[in-house]
């Protein structure tokens, strides 16, 4: 069990029958009257989000969340195929459920895949992933102490701002979670 007084940013559980994910928190204490949690949380098999307002002292059932480590495999056009590095069977998901990772991953990546009661709801890279420029203007020459940046895609399709020194065919680290440029190796 779990108080709402402990809810932190992460954290998964059972909220009327459906479990949830708190997204945002914000413990409340106001001049006058009782303190108070205002959160906002996703429902973690349908995705819907919404914001809920708990009284600290109400107690929750914690979901257990199931995590494995998957080595996605290719898309089809409409599903994308993981496969369980252990056992080799393969997991066809649909977009809904990897959108979000999906940027990030090249065939025979390893990912983060969330079960809840072996139902999956969640694909996560890696936090840091090198991928490869396939398209952005050229560098102009001298052009680098003003912090300036262009636009850039990389090999999975993502687009993200580099700064004008990184040319076609530079490796990249990008920090997933921001989905930012962190340097170039």
């Amino acid at each position: 069990m779990i108080s709402a007084g402990d809810i932190r940013k992460g954290i998964t559980f059972v909220y009327e029958g459906d479990v949830y994910q708190v997204i945002d928190f914000q413990h409340v204490k106001p001049g006058k009257g009782a303190a108070f949690v205002r959160t906002k949380i996703k429902n973690v098999m349908t995705g819907t989000i919404k914001d809920v307002t708990l009284n600290p002292s109400e107690k929750f059932e914690r979901a257990n969340i199931e995590t494995k480590e998957m080595q996605y495999l290719y898309n089809d056009g409409e599903l994308y195929y993981f496969m369980d590095n252990e056992t080799y069977e393969q997991l066809p998901l649909e977009r809904e459920a990897v959108e979000d990772s999906i940027k990030f991953l090249k065939e025979n990546d390893t990912a983060t895949i969330r079960f809840y009661k072996g139902k999956p709801f969640e694909v996560m890279a890696p936090n840091f992933v090198e991928l490869e420029v396939v398209e952005t203007e050229p560098g102009v020459k001298g052009d680098t102490a003003t912090g300036a940046t262009k636009p850039a895609t990389v090999e999975t399709g993502y687009t993200l701002n580099v700064p004008l020194f990184v040319n076609i065919g530079d490796i990249i680290r990008i920090d997933t979670r921001t989905g930012e440029y962190m340097s170039r190796i």
